[in-house]
């Protein structure tokens, strides 16, 4: 595929998650391509992705963009659209919200790896727009709004000509709102970086953004309860409020990157995953180090997390099912090489393989028309 005109698309580049990491792995594999996104905050991705050719929607210049680029959610569709991507043979988006809804020239390839249908539209409505949550004002404005991203949602999934889901979980979701099939690839860890280190502390870890579905607020009124420690690394538009009900045994830590965020992991008892995962790759990170993960019994954990080996589920969103795992926990020895064993399964060099050949298989059928 060197010779053909390839672009990447990627919803936006405002910090270094799961998503991120599939783009880098595809960066590699097309050195020359450009990557089309809808903002990029400078500084914010590795140097081999910040020298890359970044090319950016209008809405880059739109005042207050830092802080409250969701409240320019509405103009996403229309941003995505306007990308001039014809003169590309092969587009690649790796999408969370509107990347997949690009418009590709008739004759290219359209392959999208998706880390979920757009959340807040689809199966994560409810905690993030809570009726009763929500101002008089909002509740006229946020749910004909959600519904209208509902429907370009679900019919801009037509542009896509393959779809690679990042999980079982989200490929249930493709089929459920787009009535499309989706191969599963899950997403890469650098088991290179991620390693165990030598000793444990008494604290626990959560690693994740700070949004509605995520959860942290269930994991707050557990530890809380039990009062253990509690180390919080990530940042969102939950902070304050999630930092105002947390009782001093709990930490934030913002955001933390490289070997600071290494250190966490691999000194943490275990893991916290309180909330419904897409597929969850903080969880293999942790593996990576041979730390232990406890994580709620439902979505994407199921298929990172081997139950009694790796980690625990707790079965119910309720403080009290939490609290009976982590008591649970305090009881077991864990592995620390059988766990990492279970994170070499995800392993960079093995994701980067199989979506290079993957995206080979495709190019081929397509060029010769079948």
């Amino acid at each position: 595929m060197e010779k053909e005109r390839v672009a990447l698309v990627h919803d936006w580049l405002t910090g270094q998650r799961g998503g991120e990491k599939v783009l880098e792995v595809l960066a590699e594999i097309f050195p020359q391509a450009p990557i089309y996104t809808l903002f990029h905050f400078p500084g914010s991705q590795i140097e081999e992705i910040e020298k890359r050719e970044i090319k950016t929607s209008f809405l880059q210049h739109f005042p207050f963009l830092k802080k409250k680029y969701r409240f320019y959610l509405p103009l996403f569709p229309l941003a995505a659209e306007l990308f001039d991507l014809q003169d590309y043979e092969l587009v690649i988006s790796t999408s969370h919200c509107v990347a997949k809804g690009i418009i590709p020239h008739p004759e290219a390839l359209h392959v999208c790896y998706i880390h979920s249908p757009m959340r807040y539209a689809w199966n994560q409505y409810f905690p993030y727009f809570l009726p009763a949550k929500l101002s008089f004002l909002s509740r006229l404005i946020i749910p004909p709004l959600i519904h209208h991203l509902r429907l370009w949602d679900e019919s801009s999934s037509s542009r896509v000509d393959h779809f690679i889901a990042n999980s079982k979980n989200v490929a249930r979701r493709v089929e459920k709102y787009y009535r499309r099939q989706a191969g599963v690839l899950h997403p890469p860890v650098d088991t290179d970086f991620f390693q165990p280190g030598k000793e444990k502390e008494d604290y626990y870890l959560i690693v994740s953004a700070l949004v509605p579905y995520k959860r942290i607020d269930l994991a707050i009124q557990g530890f809380n309860q039990a009062g253990l420690a509690l180390k919080i690394i990530g940042q969102g538009p939950d902070y304050k409020k999630l930092k105002k009900s947390a009782r001093t045994n709990i930490q934030f830590l913002g955001a933390l990157e490289g070997e600071d965020l290494l250190k966490f992991y691999q000194r943490a008892r275990a893991l916290i995953l309180p909330g419904e995962e897409d597929f969850g790759i903080t969880s293999l990170e942790a593996q990576a180090c041979g730390t232990p993960v406890i994580a709620y019994g439902r979505g994407g954990a199921l298929e990172s997390v081997v139950s009694g080996k790796t980690g625990l589920f707790f079965l119910e969103l309720k403080v009290e099912s939490l609290l009976s795992v982590l008591d649970k926990l305090k009881s077991m020895e864990f592995n620390k090489n059988a766990i990492r064993e279970n994170a070499m399964k995800f392993s960079r060099g093995i994701f980067k393989e199989k979506i290079a050949s993957y995206l080979g298989e495709k190019w081929s059928a397509f060029r010769d028309g079948k």
